[in-house]
């Protein structure tokens, strides 16, 4: 069985991802957030969240992280990048393999 892809955040920043499509949930406050990841839980494969909004739900995205599914991966918004997506990228490397290989 296959499951869906999802985008969650700001209304600005996900609503691009709708035309090649992705299922977009723009959340205005934290306790939507909350809520809307534990309901895609079940049926998302993968749930790209903006860092924006991650950076204030680790504790949330945390209860995913040693479940195959959903993987929960931080984009940056419309506004920039805040790192967060790229220092989980190196922290489940360097899980995986014993180190991280991608720092220069």
């Amino acid at each position: 069985m296959y499951k869906k892809i999802g985008m969650l955040g700001g209304k600005d920043s996900i609503l691009p991802f709708k035309g090649i499509g992705i299922d977009v949930f723009p959340v205005t406050d934290l306790e939507e957030a909350k809520q809307q990841i534990k309901k895609m839980a079940d049926d998302y494969g993968t749930i790209f969240i903006t860092e924006r909004v991650a950076e204030q739900l680790e504790d949330t995205i945390a209860q995913y992280d040693n479940q195959p599914t959903p993987a929960i991966i931080p984009i940056p918004s419309s506004t920039g990048s805040l790192g967060i997506g790229m220092d989980r990228i190196h922290k489940n490397v360097e899980k995986a393999i014993g180190m991280n290989i991608l720092d220069d």
